[in-house]
């Protein structure tokens, strides 16, 4: 075996449940609203999964908390609605919570998508959308909930992570799991190039994952 096949071998992840992309069907397409904090790109890889059919859904608005996300050019880019709601405005997390709900409505949202939103839930809005908010966090949950998952992972030294899809439910990262993706962890890994690793993996689980929730609902 060469070295070459050994580092593809290395690097190779596993999704469980591994199903294909055409087993996912729905006459009526998912009305998604996405929350995000950043970059974007788990938005992206929604947009672009119904671009090109491995999605039947479309994407009614995106919101974002951070003036400065970049998540917004992205949707502005594909002709997307992106609104700031920021929480620095608000007194509460409840408060919060009380506009996101609103908003949503008003975009007839049936289903909510954190990509990315760095913020914790109240019942508020997982009353307002329950069993139809979906999470996906950099770790194979159980382990290494929380935030900096990725620096929690290489400190414990274990040498499989990957990242997790699930439900929403008040206590973080809880949720029903509905799919993840392992991801090994190599010798000279630091925490952005695990992480790199990870999003992709990201991108290629999430999409499905909102599919199959859907489906299973």
């Amino acid at each position: 075996m060469s070295d070459n096949s050994i580092t593809d071998s290395a690097t190779t992840s596993l999704i469980s449940p591994n199903i294909s992309s055409n087993q996912f069907t729905s006459t009526t397409p998912l009305k998604l609203g996405i929350l995000a904090s950043g970059n974007g790109s788990n938005f992206e890889a929604i947009a672009q999964a119904i671009e090109i059919g491995q999605l039947n859904a479309q994407i009614q608005v995106l919101i974002y908390n951070n003036p400065d996300a970049k998540a917004a050019i992205r949707a502005a880019n594909r002709g997307v609605e992106a609104v700031l709601l920021n929480h620095r405005d608000y007194k509460n997390r409840e408060k919060f919570d009380g506009q996101l709900v609103q908003s949503l409505q008003q975009y007839d949202v049936e289903w909510v998508i954190l990509a990315g939103w760095m913020r914790l839930l109240t019942p508020v809005l997982i009353d307002a959308f329950p069993e139809r908010i979906i999470n996906i966090h950099p770790s194979l949950l159980p382990s290494f909930k929380g935030i900096h998952a990725v620096e929690q992972a290489l400190a414990a030294g274990v040498k499989i992570t990957g990242c997790t899809v699930h439900l929403v439910c008040l206590e973080v990262d809880s949720g029903p799991i509905i799919m993840q993706a392992a991801v090994p962890i190599l010798a000279d890994d630091t925490a952005d190039t695990l992480h790199a690793r990870i999003q992709l993996e990201e991108h290629r689980i999430l999409p499905q994952a909102i599919a199959l929730a859907a489906q299973r609902r």
